[in-house]
């Protein structure tokens, strides 16, 4: 499937002042604005807020969770899980250009962009389901690691947790869709499956957690 991404949704990540400045004077090939170096930049819907705003932060763990998707996908060689994250780091995109449009000053023009369609969420569960049919049951908790794209998996996984931590306060105050925070829940639970289904598949060997010893009763 394609998505088709209009400017402010597909680069909301980079900085939402930064592509309003851009999308205005599109014939200048400028990165920089200048407009956010006292620490403010804009929302969607126009507002200049602090870099700190929980909504700048969630939207900059957003874009480090996209970033290590990348790493994994242009890493890997072979698997249908390879376009699966793609859309997955379009969807997130998505996610971030609702972020950058709080619903306390989202427009009627703005509403289309104020919404998350739940079918993503039951693609995703579509996807961990027939992972997990590949796998062996869960009987231990799973230390990251077995190959180094299953760790690199890993990490995307705890960073995916901590964006959901981020995007919670804006659910909280009403300012974003729940079911974008329901997405990146199940987005962990996905990356979980996928870690130890790409574990197997490359033929590493998953660590489980065994209480250590103390020295005084010896090592294992």
């Amino acid at each position: 499937m394609i998505l088709r991404t209009p400017l402010m949704r597909m680069l909301p990540l980079a900085g939402t002042s930064k592509i309003m400045a851009m999308s205005k004077k599109q014939a200048s090939t400028k990165i920089y604005t200048r407009t956010g170096d006292k620490g403010k930049t804009s929302t969607y819907t126009g507002e200049r807020r602090l870099k700190s705003d929980p909504i700048f932060n969630a939207l900059g763990t957003l874009d480090e969770l996209t970033s290590h998707i990348g790493l994994v996908s242009a890493s890997a060689t072979k698997g249908e899980y390879m376009e699966q994250l793609k859309r997955i780091q379009c969807i997130l995109q998505d996610i971030g250009s609702l972020i950058a449009t709080p619903r306390s000053s989202a427009k009627e023009k703005h509403a289309y962009l104020t919404e998350f369609d739940k079918s993503f969420i039951e693609d995703m569960e579509a996807w961990i389901d027939a992972y997990t049919d590949h796998l062996p049951p869960l009987k231990a908790f799973i230390l990251p690691g077995g190959t180094v794209r299953s760790a690199q998996i890993h990490i995307a996984r705890s960073v995916c947790r901590r964006a959901e931590r981020s995007i919670l306060p804006l659910v909280i105050d009403e300012e974003v869709d729940p079911k974008a925070l329901a997405f990146v829940n199940r987005l962990s639970d996905y990356l979980f499956t996928l870690a130890r289904f790409v574990c197997h598949e490359e033929g590493g060997e998953e660590t489980s957690y065994r209480k250590p010893r103390p020295h005084s009763e010896g090592h294992d």
